[in-house]
């Protein structure tokens, strides 16, 4: 099989800092920027930053901080996790991108989807009700400008265009993603669009995406499109032990699956669930060993190309979030890719 990559993404979560007090939003983002710089050193193949536009999130512009990081390295790919499209200008994501993709030698990747947050709607005046026609139109026409250098496009969501070029233009093809949270819909959207496919698995056990990774083959026969690369997004965490890992990252990932609860309106959760999630879930916590064993089968069952580990987890600090970096690129992909070469030769 080819190499599969192995990636990380974050939010920019908001930290507890050393005297447990919470880290201010521009010491979180300089933090991101020395996590990537980190990721790129110990092997790591692709961060992804997401963009949010809350109090317990720092990042509001991925592309910037990306930038930063694209400055102090040499190897790593750098994308979103995700741009959130729908409330963003198809234009500007192409420019900023470009720009990116430029001055990293080819480095950049978006990852575009609808995002799991919805502040964003009403910050950029984007109505909600437009949830659907405006992720829909602005897709067509950021692959239009992917794949044209000239661009004639009209809907009902931004002012058209005759014939217009963007600057500045690619050089190195940028690679996009369509994020999926879980919708069939979406994953006909992607295939429609032949782009490669990113499913966000945030909870459960990850082979009850199977009918949608058969969906997505069913698809590419039925329009007839070439079969593109999948991936999966999940959270995760690395240390030493496996009860170390659990217990380092429990009361983190308890305060941010709770705040959130709160606003969606589940109950609040619990050790149990937290470690039934660990054993059997779409949580990637524990020691280098257990984490690469369960990515692996993760690849393996569902048939990915690309695996990437969201190692932040609300308050969880930074200075935990650089051990587990370290491990993972260290330890963690090297097993991977050792149990994965196993198993293709028997």
């Amino acid at each position: 099989m080819n190499e599969v990559a192995l990636g990380i993404d974050t939010f920019g979560d908001v930290t507890r800092a050393a005297d447990g007090g919470l880290t201010p939003q521009d010491q979180v983002l300089r933090d991101v920027v020395a996590e990537g710089v980190l990721a790129d050193q110990v092997g790591i193949d692709f961060i992804g930053i997401g963009e949010h536009h809350r109090d317990d999130f720092a990042v509001t512009s991925p592309e910037m901080v990306l930038a930063a990081i694209a400055g102090k390295t040499d190897r790593i790919k750098l994308g979103s996790a995700v741009t959130v499209l729908s409330s963003d200008d198809p234009v500007r994501v192409f420019q900023r991108f470009s720009t990116l993709n430029a001055l990293s030698g080819g480095r950049a990747e978006v990852i575009v989807g609808r995002g799991s947050f919805t502040e964003s709607f009403p910050l950029f005046g984007q109505a909600l009700a437009d949830y659907e026609v405006l992720f829909e139109e602005r897709l067509d026409l950021f692959t239009r400008l992917l794949r044209q250098p000239k661009v004639t496009w009209q809907g009902e969501t931004r002012a058209p265009l005759q014939d217009q070029a963007v600057y500045p233009t690619l050089g190195a093809p940028l690679t996009t993603w369509v994020g999926v949270g879980g919708s069939p819909e979406s994953i006909v959207r992607a295939v429609r669009y032949d782009l490669p496919l990113m499913l966000a698995i945030i909870g459960g056990d990850p082979r009850r995406f199977l009918p949608y990774i058969d969906l997505y083959h069913r698809a590419t026969d039925q329009l007839q499109r070439p079969v593109r690369p999948m991936g999966v997004h999940s959270h995760g965490f690395v240390a030493a032990t496996d009860e170390q890992a659990w217990e380092t990252l429990w009361p983190h990932y308890k305060g941010m699956h709770d705040r959130i609860g709160r606003e969606r309106g589940w109950g609040p959760t619990t050790k149990d669930r937290f470690l039934a999630e660990v054993a059997g879930g779409s949580l990637y916590a524990g020691s280098p060993e257990t984490v690469a064993r369960k990515i692996a089968a993760t690849i393996r069952d569902l048939g990915l190309q690309r695996f990437d580990m969201k190692y932040s987890s609300g308050t969880l600090p930074h200075a935990a979030m650089l051990d587990s970096l370290t491990l993972y690129g260290t330890k963690v992909i090297p097993m991977v890719r050792d149990m994965l070469a196993t198993a293709a030769a028997a």
